[in-house]
């Protein structure tokens, strides 16, 4: 039988998510396996949110709080909002969902940076809205452009800060400039998955002042910083009446209980935090200045990842360090034909992917 499939989503291309470390073990009969792929935090998690899911476990019988108040409410404790102002998601992704399906009509525009996560673009289609992509400045999102391309049907603009996949920021001046152009009707939504690892002071950090600009959602995780990409968990700061929205459409029971139980653990654990956060600064640098001395080029990054030209086809260079035990990202279908995207390890998995790359340019010569 043959499917009718909606017109707005039959040209989607499906996310690819990277692939688990044991179908890479499967595939290549490899034993050993260093993954710098997927932005993780190779640290895990804290000790406390075992603690807190191994408490929880005999509650599984029972469906999950709805709401999850006392998370809420340490989230709104820490920002200087109201419960009633937070959403839960089961990831960030979810939450752009919502988004899109709460705020956008049949045609009706959602701005984002090309190249960007593919959810928005997944998440405005599925809601039958028209992504418009506006290519990036060099490395950069194109703040200009991006106001420039602001129509009668704009209702939404994504924006991610640091940005994924190169690591720069938008600073505070850039967005606020941003900002006082972009018209007061259309929904303004900044991702900031990885703004928990930005070094920048000039950073501009939506949660530093919450809540100013009711135009403004801000969407953050767990999954980075704090370790709990496989308990899927995100969370919105927004204005009251947005939150309402989501809350009305999102399902019932979107994040299941030992999420709750693990992101109110691992937001209590502030000193694993700082653990983990220095960890992969000194990563980041240890990565850079060991790229550099190779004569390669990583671009300055403020997030836990940083985009290497390794000056020849990035989709051959994966292979070829994946066949040394290393999984990096390629770059190529972002449209960055040379790059490696590569997140911060343990010391021990950063020098494994240093010793993998000189192994790998050094027989190509």
């Amino acid at each position: 039988m043959k499917f009718r499939t909606s017109r707005s989503i039959a040209g989607i291309k499906p996310y690819e998510a990277g692939k688990p470390l044991s179908e890479f073990v499967r595939e290549y009969q490899i034993q050993s396996v260093v993954k710098l792929a997927s932005n993780e935090n190779p640290l895990g998690f804290s000790p406390k949110v075992a603690a807190a899911v191994q408490d929880s476990l005999s509650g599984m019988h029972r469906y999950p709080e709805p709401v999850a108040h006392d998370l809420c409410c340490a989230l709104a404790e820490k920002y200087r909002v109201k419960p009633e102002n937070i959403v839960l998601g089961n990831g960030s992704d979810d939450l752009i969902a919502l988004l899109a399906h709460a705020f956008l009509d049949p045609g009706d525009q959602a701005l984002m940076p090309l190249p960007s996560f593919l959810m928005y673009e997944i998440s405005v289609r599925t809601a039958k809205g028209v992504p418009v992509m506006v290519p990036l400045s060099g490395f950069d999102t194109n703040m200009d452009a991006l106001v420039e391309n602001i129509s009668s049907h704009t209702r939404m603009v994504f924006v991610t800060n640091p940005f994924n996949p190169t690591g720069s920021i938008i600073t505070r001046d850039a967005f606020q400039e941003f900002a006082a152009r972009v018209p007061s009707d259309v929904l303004i939504v900044v991702d900031e998955a990885y703004m928990e690892f930005v070094r920048d002071p000039q950073v501009f950090n939506s949660l530093e002042n919450p809540l100013q600009d009711p135009r403004i959602v801000t969407l953050r995780t767990f999954s980075k910083a704090y370790g709990l990409a496989g308990f899927r968990i995100g969370y919105g700061i927004m204005d009251k009446e947005a939150a309402l929205i989501l809350n009305r459409i999102r399902q019932p029971f979107n994040v299941n209980g030992l999420a709750q139980a693990a992101a109110q653990a691992a937001l209590a654990d502030q000193i694993f935090l700082k653990h983990t956060v220095d960890v992969i600064h000194q990563g980041i640098d240890f990565l850079t200045a060991e790229l550099s001395a190779m004569g390669l080029a990583p671009l300055a990054t403020q997030a836990n990842f940083l985009m290497v030209d390794v000056k020849t086809d990035a989709t051959e260079m994966f292979e070829k360090l994946l066949r040394q035990g290393v999984i990096v990202r390629s770059m190529k279908s972002y449209g960055f034909d040379t790059f490696l995207r590569v997140n911060t390890g343990t010391c021990e998995e950063n020098h494994a992917f240093v010793t993998a790359l000189k192994n790998v340019l050094k027989s190509d010569i």
